[in-house]
């Protein structure tokens, strides 16, 4: 082979490599870029984990006990780890009547945000999970926490979390589990709260699951248990004094499924009810793929 032509193309791989690296470079940022802005666009401020108020930020997993490898054989609980998913914002809203599966709405800024990344005649790879926890009152609120799949990573098909996306609302029933921990607030609050405590959304409260082309919502009506709506009720009334951390996850049932795994965590920071963005709860919501309760195989996951 003669050397020359052996030199000018390796400078052509050479430059290929350099090309395709900077357009996956300019692919990634440009995913990033929208979780920025879903991430900085809301009412409620994203903070400063440790001095942060009226805000939320996010908390490292390792602040969260979960089971362990032997938790069936020893009950022992391990440092959660990492996230499944990154974090992707908080919306703290304000409405007439209850919000439900808000992703589906038009004015939803996130998945404006994720729109607006796609590029021309592409469909996007990530998928969103929300958890829209339903504060009833007179005026309605809703707390909506945003998670999505990582860059190049989609969700492990032969995983716990795959498996409660695409299943029925049976088995997230069965599964979605939340963590809390009171990290500043009153005695009286944490008495009642608990200062570390792990319950079964599904099985306490009534949740409806939402399921779009690229998403799962999770509705959490807390107004469903008159238990759990007198505890919130004791804590709305020192909100702005206190400082929750909450970890989601679907809750492993046997060895094979262990360790467990946090999908998303938050903290709300001394948060103020007056931060809230209204919205019209009577806007219709935007035209939704429809779906059987377990999704469909030929889905971006």
């Amino acid at each position: 082979m003669c050397p020359a032509k052996h030199k000018q193309k390796h400078h052509h791989q050479h430059r290929n490599a350099i090309v395709t690296s900077t357009s996956t470079a300019a692919t990634n940022t440009t995913v990033e870029d929208w979780r920025e802005e879903a991430i900085n666009g809301g009412s409620l401020k994203h903070v400063d984990l440790q001095n942060g108020s009226n805000g939320w930020a996010s908390p490292p997993g390792e602040l969260f006990s979960l089971r362990g490898p032997n938790y069936f054989a020893k009950k022992s609980k391990v440092p959660a780890g990492d996230w499944l998913l990154n974090p992707a914002g908080v919306d703290w809203l304000r409405s007439n009547s209850k919000l439900d599966h808000v992703l589906s709405r038009p004015d939803n800024r996130v998945m404006a945000a994720l729109r607006s990344s796609k590029s021309p005649g592409k469909s996007s790879k990530t998928f969103i999970l929300a958890v829209n926890l339903q504060v009833p009152g007179r005026d309605h609120h809703s707390a909506v926490f945003y998670f999505s799949s990582k860059v190049e990573e989609p969700i492990n098909p032969t995983s716990l979390l795959y498996q409660f996306i695409h299943e029925s609302d049976a088995f997230r029933d069965s599964r979605f589990k939340i963590v809390n921990k009171i990290v500043k607030g009153p005695w009286l609050v944490k008495t009642a709260v608990g200062n570390y405590s792990a319950c079964l959304l599904g099985k306490a409260l009534k949740c409806y699951y939402h399921r779009g082309p690229n998403y799962l919502e999770i509705d959490v009506d807390i107004g469903s248990s008159a238990i759990a709506t007198a505890i919130l009720r004791l804590a709305l009334g020192c909100v702005t004094a206190v400082t929750v951390d909450m970890g989601f996850l679907v809750e492993s049932q046997s060895e094979e499924e262990l360790p467990e795994r946090l999908f998303g965590a938050v903290r709300i920071c001394q948060m103020e009810m007056s931060s809230a963005t209204f919205v019209d709860s009577a806007m219709p919501s935007s035209k939704v793929l429809p779906m059987n309760s377990g999704g469909s195989e030929n889905e971006d996951d």
